[in-house]
């Protein structure tokens, strides 16, 4: 036996160096989307060959009721099948109800970005966590910075390597950390996010193949998403701190003076965040104090409620933006 022993590999790192090896050989996520449309339009030759079909109870839209019909398999690969996805292209984007939330939402998220409001609370946020909460809120804020899309992809990941190197600790696992966060908590929020209209939209857009009456609110998985948040944190943080950091071995690396502090938050952008949140709490309240009545025009006319079938709910993504875009004016 030589005088370095092996270190034993368990086998659940085993597993995990597997994991790695697989994940690390995908094609990039555009190559698989060709490859997954590829597969569709291949299948639907071969289905449409073989005559598949399948038959259900639908909503016939031209009566509005449900009645049993039967579908089948269309070719994609024929003359036909080519001649309607590249006629159809643009239809199909600009007939998907949850486009136009997509749109919306974007303009407020853009001028977000670009202002500087949200990589500057997202900053504000990590200065001053204490060593002992860097990984649950480093995972926290990931999960939360979906509320401005994929923000949290740009300013949180590289700030959280950097204060995970500023305390010492590897600089990958606070990286991996904030991946985690705002990957694996995509659309969990304590908040209405952007993405919760448009979800909606889409689930309303499969509820009304069965009942063209229903509909689903962007409310109506806020309860699941709220557990959800808490439960990732925690999560997150024991797979960091316990699998992923020690992992990566003892960081050995010295820190780079400056490049933390370089991420602070200047005297300019301290006093715009101050008057932006000033302006935003004001704002909320103003929307507060107009649904207060009962008779007011954000809730239902029917039921009074201000959940179901409410003009809050259904304009939510405009409200959201224009909060968003009229703070930031403001500074």
């Amino acid at each position: 036996m030589t005088a370095e022993t092996k270190k034993k590999v368990s086998l659940f790192d085993r597993f995990l160096n597997g994991v790695e090896r697989v994940g690390n050989k995908l094609p990039h996520p555009i190559a698989l989307f060709a490859i997954f449309a590829a597969v569709t339009a291949l299948l639907s030759a071969i289905f449409a060959a073989m005559g598949v079909s399948a038959s259900g109870e639908l909503i016939n839209r031209a009566t509005n009721t449900v009645e049993m019909q039967t579908i089948t398999a269309v070719s994609q690969l024929n003359q036909k099948g080519v001649i309607y996805m590249l006629t159809s292209a643009v239809k199909n984007f600009t007939g998907f109800a949850p486009l136009g939330v997509v749109l919306v939402a974007m303009l407020g998220v853009g001028v977000a970005e670009t202002s500087g409001y949200i990589p500057t609370i997202l900053k504000r946020t990590v200065a001053v966590t204490p060593r002992s909460l860097i990984t649950p809120v480093v995972v926290f804020l990931g999960i939360m910075s979906n509320i401005a899309s994929d923000s949290g992809y740009v300013v949180l990941i590289p700030i959280g390597a950097l204060m995970f190197m500023a305390y010492g600790r590897h600089p990958m696992a606070g990286l991996a950390a904030a991946f985690a966060g705002v990957s694996g908590g995509f659309s969990a929020n304590l908040v209405i996010g952007t993405t919760d209209p448009l979800l909606s939209g889409i689930s309303t857009e499969a509820v009304h193949i069965l009942d063209a009456a229903r509909s689903v609110e962007p409310t109506s998985n806020w309860y699941f998403m709220i557990a959800s948040t808490f439960l990732i944190t925690i999560i997150g943080t024991i797979v960091t701190d316990y699998i992923v950091e020690p992992r990566l071995g003892k960081y050995n690396g010295k820190f780079l003076e400056g490049a933390f502090e370089s991420n602070q938050i200047t005297a300019k952008e301290q006093k715009a965040l101050r008057m932006a949140n000033i302006t935003l709490l004001v704002m909320t309240l103003l929307v507060v104090l107009l649904c207060l009545p009962a008779d007011s025009f954000m809730r239902n006319p029917k039921t009074g409620s201000l959940i179901a079938g409410a003009p809050l709910m259904q304009s939510i993504a405009l409200v959201n933006k224009t909060w968003t875009v009229d703070l930031l004016n403001s500074v």
